[in-house]
């Protein structure tokens, strides 16, 4: 795997009131060049447009831009600085919406969502419904004394952890999360295995995250997650249940990292040049709805991020919304769209087509 060759920034892009904390100019940016197709006019040629949404399946629901760390490749732009949380009005508002409809996954994201001072409200709420529910962690917040007893919540409400390990060496992943990262994440885990977190018997689901560190597509996922099991079972005796890869999307803070070092133009051209009409079937923002920490609605975690809304004439916060009228609506996409697509394709679930 190779290496940043850069330290990670200390803040957040708001808190440095860089160019990038306006969305409207990564948008801008990520549309501009007539080098380059649209994500509409590939779906058109490939005969896959217009594309549109299906049953809501997931309720992926971003609960805060606060977390414990600053990591290169965010595309949150999340932090210690920043102070954005969800409120119990809107978390309930998103809990009301489970209860009324047939969603079957509560997905909880942030920044570190365990950090939202309703967050066990939510995993509760959600467990007594009798929905899966997701903690999207950063492993890291585990290991804080203020969150101690945090892995065995989790573990008594059955939640499924998707916990970001973006290498399984210690240095790559110290260099793109921060000093100490990697072994706090190798703490969390090991005490996430005592609780019987990816033991095969324990139904515990413990998912891993692979992102590349740098501008490149993620390998095979298959590959990898044989490669991750070897490494981290011989050598710190962890076990797993499944490992994800997601490709990095171009915004944000990895979007200033491609600026800096100057590969922004070659990373589109890959993602482009790689768009796969396969994985359009698979993409998340097709069974998903996605809630930012103020209850406005998006249909990706990505859209959200670029503050890309839910097309004219839907319901645009989460207080005004049944999921039946979301069923068949035309998701709104852009240039970034194609780091969904790209080779074995990408999202919260992983990669989407199984290469052969």
């Amino acid at each position: 795997m190779t290496e940043l060759n850069v330290l990670r920034p200390t803040t957040s892009l708001r808190f440095r009131q860089h160019a990038l904390s306006e969305t409207s100019r990564q948008v801008a940016l990520l549309e501009s060049g007539a080098a380059l197709v649209s994500f509409d006019d590939a779906l058109h040629r490939a005969h896959l447009d217009p594309l549109t949404a299906a049953k809501i399946e997931v309720l992926q629901v971003n609960v805060g831009k606060l977390c414990n760390m600053t990591c290169r490749h965010c595309h949150v732009d999340a932090g210690p600085d920043r102070r954005e949380v969800m409120t119990r009005d809107t978390l309930e508002a998103c809990l009301r919406l489970l209860d009324a409809s047939e969603i079957g996954t509560l997905d909880l994201t942030g920044g570190a969502p365990e950090m939202n001072p309703h967050f066990r409200r939510a995993v509760e709420t959600a467990s007594r419904l009798g929905r899966h529910v997701i903690d999207r962690c950063n492993l890291t917040v585990l290991t804080l004394p203020r969150y101690a007893d945090m892995a065995d919540f989790l573990a008594t409400h059955r939640v499924e952890i998707v916990a970001s390990l973006p290498c399984y060496l210690e240095e790559n992943v110290d260099r793109q999360r921060g000093d100490t990262a990697f072994s706090r994440s190798i703490e969390a885990l090991r005490s996430l295995n005592a609780l019987g977190y990816g033991r095969s018997d324990s139904g515990l689901t413990l998912t891993l995250v692979f992102n590349p560190v740098g501008p490149s597509l993620p390998p095979d996922q298959a590959t990898l997650e044989a490669a991750y099991r070897d490494h981290l079972r011989s050598d710190y005796g962890i076990e797993f249940t499944r490992l994800f890869t997601i490709t990095n999307m171009p915004i944000s803070r990895f979007l200033e990292d491609l600026l800096e070092s100057g590969r922004y133009d070659d990373y589109m051209r890959k993602l482009v040049d790689a768009f796969n009409p396969a994985a359009v079937a698979g993409l998340m923002c097709r069974n998903t709805l996605s809630v930012s920490w103020d209850g406005k609605l998006y249909d990706c975690d990505f859209n959200q991020m670029l503050e890309l809304p839910l097309a004219a004439g839907l319901p645009q916060t989460i207080f005004d919304v049944d999921a039946n009228s979301l069923v068949g609506r035309r998701i709104v996409t852009g240039r970034h769209c194609f780091g969904c697509t790209a080779g074995a394709g990408s999202g919260c679930q992983g990669s989407i087509v199984e290469r052969t």
